[in-house]
């Protein structure tokens, strides 16, 4: 059972000025995702930085980057990886230079699916780098409401609800991902929220931020 402190935590935060913050970003990922493929493939870059890394990171990134995850060679862009700051440069390049087969045709890709479940399937299979969280994290940037971001400050506050138990190791399995999803779909509808709202009401809970 979902303890009523977290659902009374985020009732009372659907009311208060957090609210107009979130529904902002919402409509942030939503004309996103009516961007040209190059725009996605742009906040796709931006998903693959992020593992194993921070979000924060991932945005200050992204915003130097410019279009250079369109333009620069690898050997380049590991260098300006680097320079920025990031963990793995030289890994992160050469998934995004390997996924840049895509860079005009992931729009097209995404939106040949019928639903949202076969799409996140479809780049994990597909896009090198990335597994569930990643690619849900992309999904709901661009406008996707029903997968779930499934990160440690999630997990976190899962386990400390008591709606899970702490995994034994930090990556998940798909069957144990989706096992969480359905946990976070049904605390998602108690409060009359999609999955990519209460994702941003989880993480002001658990950080104090809203971000992307």
């Amino acid at each position: 059972m979902v303890r009523i402190n977290l659902i009374e935590h985020i009732i009372k935060l659907k009311k208060s000025g957090i609210k107009k913050t979130i529904d902002s970003r919402i409509k942030e990922f939503k004309q996103i995702g009516e961007e040209p493929s190059c725009v996605c493939f742009n906040e796709l870059c931006f998903c693959i930085l992020t593992a194993n890394y921070s979000a924060e990171g991932g945005i200050r990134i992204q915003e130097k980057m410019k279009d250079g995850f369109l333009t620069l060679k690898q050997d380049d862009l590991a260098k300006r990886l680097k320079e920025l700051g990031h963990r793995f440069p030289n890994t992160r390049a050469d998934y995004i230079i390997i996924s840049r087969k895509y860079k005009n045709s992931l729009k097209e890709m995404i939106l040949s699916f019928d639903n949202e479940h076969d799409v996140r399937e479809w780049l994990v299979e597909n896009i090198k780098g990335i597994g569930y969280k990643e690619s849900s994290h992309f999904m709901r940037n661009i406008g996707f409401e029903d997968v779930a971001i499934i990160d440690f400050h999630i997990i976190d506050l899962l386990a400390r609800e008591k709606l899970i138990e702490r995994p034994k190791t930090k990556s998940l399995t798909r069957n144990r991902y989706l096992e969480i999803e359905e946990i976070l779909r049904k605390l998602a509808k108690k409060v009359k929220l999609n999955l990519a709202e209460l994702d941003l009401y989880l993480w002001y809970i658990e950080t104090g931020k809203i971000l992307k």
